[in-house]
């Protein structure tokens, strides 16, 4: 089986400060569900991967991230694509839990749950935590340059040997799969 897990926030929809706290705040990125589509079609099962403090935080209810989700998917399916599985930690960071990232707690989930060793599967993200998470359960990091990703890979270039830096998830995606 062919895997990619994926960041939410600043891959596939825009990034906020303020977080994203409704379907209507959900933007997707340019191009970032078309390259969604492109991996599904070239037989990659998509995993999201995301931390969502904002649950803890009181900013917005499970019910209004599942209706992002949902949003998502609406907007993928009218591309042919799907992501197969959203997987959240909803913890603030002082919980200090085993699912949030850089913590490895969700990517060994997906490992569990889907049957799979996480070795060597790519991990698309745009933050430092992404790059973290991805080295301590050997999965291939990848960065991408929006959403924080610049300011990612500015901070901590020289820690960039085995990372893959791409400008978008589009072009992660052309890396990957190709034409």
């Amino acid at each position: 089986m062919k895997l990619i897990v994926l960041d939410r926030d600043g891959v596939i929809n825009e990034e906020s400060e303020a977080y994203i706290k409704s379907a209507d705040e959900w933007i997707p990125l340019p191009g970032s569900l078309e390259a969604i589509a492109r991996l599904n079609h070239a037989g990659y099962r998509v995993i999201v991967a995301s931390n969502q403090s904002g649950l803890a935080r009181g900013l917005f209810s499970i019910d209004d991230l599942n209706a992002m989700h949902r949003k998502m998917q609406r907007a993928l399916s009218l591309l042919g694509g799907h992501v197969d599985a959203v997987f959240f930690c909803p913890h603030a960071p002082e919980v200090k839990c085993r699912c949030r990232k850089p913590a490895t707690g969700l990517l060994e989930d997906i490992g569990t749950r889907l049957q799979v060793e996480m070795t060597g599967v790519p991990v698309v993200g745009d933050s430092w935590k992404d790059i973290q998470t991805a080295r301590g359960i050997g999965a291939q990091p990848v960065l991408v340059l929006t959403g924080r990703g610049e300011e990612t890979f500015a901070s901590h270039s020289s820690q960039m040997e085995d990372v893959a830096v791409f400008a978008d998830l589009a072009a992660a995606v052309d890396g990957l799969v190709g034409d």
